[in-house]
């Protein structure tokens, strides 16, 4: 059974930072493209960030320089490193996995999703 557990959430002033992660479990992790979605309140789930096995990287235009996906391989993990965070920056955000080296910003094509962990930050 595959799942996926995010953590790091929390409550966070603006400017502040937050590293959030992801362990997987249940599938070979470096065979699939690990990604990020939030969704705030009323909105829909929206791209983040997604890495591929081999450490290529792709962001939303808008969040580009204030957030850096990574993996570890060995540890069947991914990363959400956060900086600069802002009150629009408030959703909950989830952990995704597909599988293979893909190319894709629509949440209906990812395999697997983790439960989200809420990131909240105050003005």
């Amino acid at each position: 059974q595959v799942q996926l557990v995010e953590s790091g959430g929390g409550l966070v002033q603006a400017g502040g930072s937050l590293r959030l992660s992801c362990a997987a479990s249940g599938l070979t992790f470096s065979s699939y493209t690990m990604g990020w979605f939030r969704q705030a309140p009323g909105k829909e789930r929206e791209f983040v960030a997604r890495i591929w096995s081999g450490g290529r990287t792709f962001y939303a235009d808008l969040l580009k320089g204030r957030f850096t996906i990574s993996r570890d391989n060995t540890k069947n993990t991914a990363y959400l490193q956060m900086n600069s965070l802002r009150p629009e920056d408030t959703a909950v955000y989830y952990c995704t996995a597909i599988r293979g080296v893909v190319a894709t910003v629509v949440p209906g094509l990812y395999d697997y999703w983790g439960q989200g962990t809420q990131v909240t930050v105050s003005s």
